[in-house]
Order: structure tokens, then sequence, then C-alpha cells
């Protein structure tokens, strides 16, 4: 968990959401100091594979000399919280697998969205289905569950949603290797009031281990999930500044472009820090 060291331009790790084949490269090519990425299809069922030369321990070694630290982020189609066997039963399964490959490389952490349910009915089995996600894991690296834009059966996009699954899981065996990760495009979206959120996501889960940093396209709380560049979307760039300041945690832009694009972001945030 991030320590209460202010955060400089010169501190702050950060950095971008990579393709897989080779993370570090995506780091050094944009100055980052991490690299997130899937490993496999995010909008798959089929067992991770990572293509790195020279495999898990080769990309472990290769980032540990580079000082470049790695996030895996689980693919979209995961959703633990559903009451639906054929999507529940299998993203346990694809969890698990992506948490073992998170360990193999050495990463910092395993994000996956929240998910969601069918109905307000649901909710409660919703939440003690994601109790019992976190209990069948074996959390090797710490599972960062992330909020999402929209949904309303959503089991991390509103504020006391978060507070009941936070309150469902915190008795499961494991639950000291969840973390949580804040993303700015989907708070707004959501409906968060930004200037607030860093405080109140803490006074309910204690903490926030990444930040995914992203401007979004669209209007608070559209429910739409649609990331651009930092600074050209329609969330107030003090917000974005001040979230990142408050939460004292990495940073990773989920953001378009190239890795000229990403190096224009990170110099945006530095320069408000």
């Amino acid at each position: 968990m991030p320590d209460a060291t202010p955060l400089t331009a010169t501190t702050l790790r950060i950095g971008a959401h990579v393709r897989h084949d080779d993370p570090v490269a995506a780091a050094r090519e944009r100055g980052a100091t991490l690299s997130q990425f899937f490993v496999g299809d995010p909008q798959g069922w089929k067992k991770p594979v990572l293509t790195y030369a020279g495999g898990a321990a080769a990309l472990r070694a290769d980032a540990e000399a580079a000082g470049v630290d790695l996030y895996v982020h689980a693919p979209y189609v995961v959703n633990v919280a559903t009451l639906n066997n054929r999507i529940r039963i299998p993203s346990r399964k694809i969890l698990q697998q992506q948490m073992d490959v998170a360990a193999e490389v050495g990463a910092k952490g395993l994000i996956v969205h929240g998910g969601h349910v069918g109905s307000d009915a649901e909710l409660e089995k919703g939440f003690d289905n994601w109790r019992k996600a976190v209990e069948q894991t074996d959390l090797k690296v710490p599972l960062l569950i992330e909020n999402t834009a929209g949904g309303n059966h959503a089991m991390a996009r509103r504020l006391e949603r978060l507070e009941r699954l936070w309150e469902a899981i915190s008795g499961a065996e494991g639950f000291g290797s969840v973390g949580f990760c804040l993303d700015t495009c989907h708070a707004h979206a959501g409906g968060a009031d930004l200037a607030a959120v860093v405080g109140q996501v803490r006074a309910i889960t204690g903490r926030i281990d990444l930040v995914h940093l992203n401007d979004s396209r669209d209007a608070a709380d559209s429910g739409a999930d649609r990331h651009t560049s930092l600074g050209q979307g329609q969330i107030d760039p003090d917000l974005l500044a001040a979230v990142v300041r408050d939460a004292g945690a990495p940073v990773v832009c989920e953001t378009p472009g190239g890795a000229e694009e990403h190096r224009a972001d990170f110099d945006w945030i530095r320069s408000r820090l």
C-alpha cells in the first residue's frame, strides 16, 4: 500500500497501458517507471499466454533490472459477482489463471473490474459472490478491485455499493491481499465528486493502491466509459491533479495514442504536482 510521502514530479511512479509483448521496452520508450498490460485477449475466456521472449522469468528479471514495475489487468469479461453460472464460474477460473501469471512476472498487482448483477434483488448475492471469489482465489499478488463507470446494478460504481462490497469481503480469508484501483474517468462517469472521492474511498477501503488517470470524453454521471488524453476531456484539470496528489499512489494512463502521446500525458500531470 502506498505510503504518505507527498508526491512530486520526480517521485511520481507513472506509466501507461501498453502492448503485452514487451512492456519493459514500452516503458523505456515512454520514460516510464511502470507498465500495465493484458495477458491474452481482454474480451475472451482463453487461458492467458505470455508472449514475452524468454517467458515469465525473463520478463520479471528484465523489469527488475530496468526499474519498471509491472501491473496486469484482468480481461474485461471477468465478472465474479454475477449469478449467471456460465459467466461466474469461468470468471473465477480465469481470475486465478491471471493471478498465476501476474505472480510469475512479479507484478505489483492484478486489476479487475468490480462487475455487476442483473437486478437490485441480486445485489446481496453479488456481494457474497465476491466474498467467495476472494476466499477461493490464491491471491499471490494484490488483487486490485477497480471502480466502474456505468451500470445500474454494478458492484463498484457508486460509493454506497463499494461500501457494501467492502463489508462483504472484509471478513474473507485472503482479504489482506485485496486493494483498490481508482479510475478517474470511471469515477467522473459514475457520478462521484472528484474533489472528495479520494477521501471517501479511503474511508471505505482504507487504501488506494493505484490510480488510473484518464480524462473523460463525456459528462459527469453519464455512465460512459470513454477515455481521452489528459486536459482534453470534460474533467476539471485541477481535480485530476488533486486526485493524484491526494491518493499518493502509482499512476497508469489508459489514454489514447502511443509513446509520444503518453509522454505528453506524463508531462501534463507532472507539471501540476
